[in-house]
């Protein structure tokens, strides 16, 4: 028994999980401030906002005390979470987790070669396939920390994506750092922007 809690503790290290365990009815009064960019129901209605519906408690946990302790940066996200405590956004993740996520639309004239992207991947640059990760409906993987990527906006996974590859290209602060063990960096430093676009497209078009 001992060697599988310490088993399960590596994987959980490894994979950047973090549990959060909030309150639902609580969350929902503590994210009234979060409302204006992401929604009542965790659905934005602008393209650079992310839809948080329905995305894991203990994906969005990570990503609220990332932005608090500086690994992760966006300058409106820096300032609405300067005054949040460590339960509230517990209590915030655990609100729009239970929250519906609404059926997004691709861009037609990009869905196959976004599927193609997302189902297979790009073997001559060495991308896995996304499903591989985030699964075939894009349900992402909570227990090892993979998000949820259906119904996203494409504008804001274009704009993460390139987040990602600013990081892995340039080596710096550039960009987005946040990924556990790099994944995300590796995955997308040799993709095109037309590349990223159209599996964005797609994504957006991917319902759960």
């Amino acid at each position: 028994m001992k060697k599988i809690v310490i088993a399960i503790a590596l994987v959980a290290g490894l994979t950047g999980v973090v549990h959060a365990a909030g309150n639902v009815d609580a969350g929902k009064a503590k994210a009234a401030s979060c409302f204006a960019c992401h929604g009542t129901d965790g659905n934005s209605i602008a393209p650079n906002f992310p839809n948080l519906a329905g995305q894991s408690a203990s994906y969005l946990y990570k990503q609220m005390k990332d932005f608090k302790a500086g690994k992760r940066k966006d300058p409106t996200m820096d300032a609405m979470i300067m005054p949040v405590d460590d339960q509230a956004m517990q209590d915030i993740s655990a609100f729009f987790a239970t929250q519906k996520i609404k059926p997004g639309k691709a861009d037609a004239a990009l869905v196959d070669a976004g599927t193609a992207i997302y189902k297979g991947g790009i073997a001559e640059i060495g991308v896995p396939a996304c499903m591989s990760c985030h699964g075939p409906t894009g349900a992402g993987n909570p227990g090892v920390g993979f998000p949820q990527l259906s119904s996203q906006k494409s504008t804001y996974v274009e704009n993460q994506l390139k987040n990602f590859r600013d990081a892995a290209q340039n080596n710096s602060t550039v960009g987005r750092h946040n990924d556990v063990n790099k994944m995300m960096r590796n995955v997308v430093k040799r993709m095109s922007d037309p590349e990223i676009k159209a599996v964005a497209q797609y994504i957006q078009g991917l319902n759960p």
